[in-house]
């Protein structure tokens, strides 16, 4: 497949901050037109030790990640977990990553391990660092819900504590013109609601 990659696309004619936040929160988003080439192992590296920074509960840090870089042994079978509609077009990244978060605290001087009221919560914060870091680093990341979570801890041999959440896609951008025609049209950054209608002064919908 050949593809080009699209350096002057302008975050800007599509997103506006409301308030002066970071470049960086407003220049991440989502596409799905990747070009294929290969990312160094350095690169995943960087984006996941950013990921391993992330605030949790007691820092517990209940995140995991199950990697793979494209052309590598494993890379078909990560990217067989994806759901048809992912895998078409989430094959074409440079590298696709699995977070599970952990659903049990241990117990302390061999108490029995108790439930994790926030994992699926410290998840999230995790993935989201990764996704700035792979901004930062001149990538894109998309994270995609449609994975096959009933098959995903056997066929990767995660234990059945590990909650599957998402899986992410990492890659350089490629043209639009390579999706399927029902995609092309939303390959460009989603705006965001004003802060007006999300956030409250003392009460909810204050």
């Amino acid at each position: 497949m050949t593809v080009h990659k699209t350096s002057d696309f302008n975050v800007a004619d599509h997103r506006t901050a409301d308030h002066p936040v970071e470049p960086l929160f407003v220049s991440r988003w989502s596409p799905r037109a990747f070009d294929g080439s290969a990312m160094p192992e350095t690169d995943l590296k960087i984006i996941l030790e950013a990921a391993r920074w992330a605030p949790s509960a007691f820092n517990i840090q209940p995140w995991r990640f199950v990697y793979a870089l494209r052309g590598d042994e494993n890379w078909e079978t990560l990217v067989n977990l994806l759901n048809p509609f992912n895998r078409d077009w989430a094959q074409h990244a440079s590298a696709l990553v699995y977070l599970f978060s952990d659903t049990l605290i241990d117990g302390k001087e061999g108490a029995e391990p108790r439930a994790s009221g926030s994992h699926s919560f410290d998840a999230g914060a995790a993935w989201g660092q990764a996704a700035l870091q792979a901004t930062a680093l001149g990538y894109h990341a998309h994270a995609m819900a449609g994975i096959l979570k009933e098959e995903i801890n056997a066929a990767l041999g995660v234990p059945a504590r590990f909650k599957p959440e998402v899986g992410f896609a990492i890659g350089h951008r490629a043209d639009a013109s390579i999706l399927p025609d029902g995609l092309k049209d939303r390959e460009q950054p989603s705006p965001r609601k004003p802060l007006s209608e999300i956030a409250f002064s003392g009460k909810f919908g204050g």
